[in-house]
This record gives structure tokens, sequence and C-alpha cells, in this order.
């Protein structure tokens, strides 16, 4: 990841020096699209020099024209779109959640922010049960036109484990 910071940050330092020194009227061009496509160049150089980078990256935001974007790169540089996307258990236990609410690019413009944020949770308790061993915390980014509302102090609510001492079969336990 430090790599990819050291990349990030020297990106945003360009942009801001030549939105500066251009004219006024200069649309600035690094919009989520462009760095989706600057990241999937990046993972795909390493990918060929046979150091590549294990990481998955999903880019969210806005493209050229102010419609959302989101899109995923992974280590071989390949790329790919969605109207949801998730990495890692994220991808095998909560994307068949989130397509019950997004199913194709129509539906996503009739989800409220308040339907996709109750899936976000039901999709975070799904990966909490999968995982005995993982924190009941996680981070949510919202993104809009008015930028980028992050809230890392999030937790799930009414989760207990009680349920666990009812399952057959693994442990040492006696049947």
């Amino acid at each position: 990841m430090q790599y990819l910071d050291r990349h990030l940050t020297e990106l945003a330092i360009d942009e801001t020096y030549t939105s500066t020194t251009s004219t006024a009227n200069a649309q600035p061009t690094l919009n989520a699209r462009n760095l989706h496509k600057y990241l999937s160049k990046l993972l795909y150089h390493r990918r060929s020099k046979f150091d590549p980078l294990w990481n998955s990256l999903l880019v969210a935001g806005l493209d050229e024209e102010g419609a959302p974007f989101l899109a995923a790169a992974d280590l071989l540089g390949t790329t790919f779109s969605s109207p949801s996307l998730a990495t890692g258990f994220g991808s095998m236990l909560a994307q068949p959640i989130m397509r019950r609410l997004v199913p194709d690019e129509a539906a996503v413009a009739s989800v409220t922010r308040e339907q996709a944020i109750e899936c976000i949770r039901q999709c975070m308790k799904v990966l909490f049960y999968r995982d005995a061993r993982s924190l009941d915390k996680y981070s949510l980014a919202v993104v809009t036109k008015d930028g980028v509302e992050l809230n890392e102090d999030e937790k799930l609510e009414s989760q207990s484990w009680a349920f666990a001492d009812r399952i057959k079969g693994y442990g040492t336990q006696t049947v």
C-alpha cells in the first residue's frame, strides 16, 4: 500500500500543480474514471515486471460528466465495473446481498441513501458472523456530488454469538 500511496500522492501533487498553472477554465483531469485507469495501468505494469502488487482495488466516485463511477482492478491489472462490488470474503458473501438491491445499472438510480446504508450494514453483519476473529467495527463511506462522508466509528448492532453453543460438529464438543 505504501507504493500505491506514494504514487497517488505524486499524482495529486501533479494535478494540483497543473491546475493552478493552467488557464482558469480548465477542468480537473483527476476524477474516479481516470484514477481507476491510472491504477489499473500501474498494477498491470507491475505484473508485467513479475513483481505484482497483491491488491484488489475498488474506485468509487464521479466521472468527468459527474455521473457515479464504480470499478475494480486486481493484481493482474484486470478491470471490471458493476453496480455493486466487493473484495475478499465480501465478493463471495456480501455481493449476493447487494445484487438483490441493485441487480443492474438501471436499478441504481432508484436506490435511496438509507437503503444502500442498510444493505451495507446487513452485509457487514453476515461477514462478521462468517469470521469469528473479526471485529464488530468498520468504516462506512458515502460518496456524493457534495463530497465524501466518512464514518469510521460504525459498529454492528444487536449482534451476539449466543447461538454458537448449539452448533455441533466443530471444535472439542461432545455429542
